[in-house]
């Protein structure tokens, strides 16, 4: 395991990255004097709303993606391979969460951060193949 320390780090960086965003959720949440739970309105321009759903997109993405890595540890995928795309997602993860706060036009559905998403999704998808291919060598 040791010689995956670099894609350690980076599942780290994603976990703190989904804690951090749920103390900003919340805090926020808190301060405006609203309650825990969905923000309404529900509209990209509620600065509220994208904290919110910036959180929850990264506790949707986290899973899918920390598994194979796990796994991929396990059936011995190579460790530079791996931490290449562990650090890619982490890099996409980090410029979604930016833009999706930030808000504006490339906040929005079907604009930049649904690229983003969906790049990271197709990281996610590579590595599941990655780590099946080496499950079958």
């Amino acid at each position: 395991m040791e010689a995956y320390w670099l894609s350690t780090l980076g599942v780290l960086a994603l976990c703190l990255l989904s804690v951090a965003l749920a103390v900003h959720s919340g805090s926020s949440k808190g301060f405006a004097g609203k309650l825990s739970g969905p923000v309404i309105p529900a509209d990209d321009d509620n600065p509220l709303y994208r904290i919110d759903r910036v959180h929850m997109n990264s506790v949707e993405a986290l899973a899918p993606f920390v598994v194979p890595v796990v796994l991929a540890m396990m059936v011995g995928v190579g460790p530079l391979t791996l931490a290449v795309l562990v650090w890619a997602h982490v890099a996409i993860r980090l410029v979604h969460m930016i833009i999706y706060l930030r808000g504006g036009n490339a906040a929005k559905g079907g604009s930049v951060r649904t690229i983003l998403y969906v790049s990271g999704a197709l990281v996610t998808l590579v590595l599941i193949l990655v780590t099946g291919w080496a499950a079958l060598r």
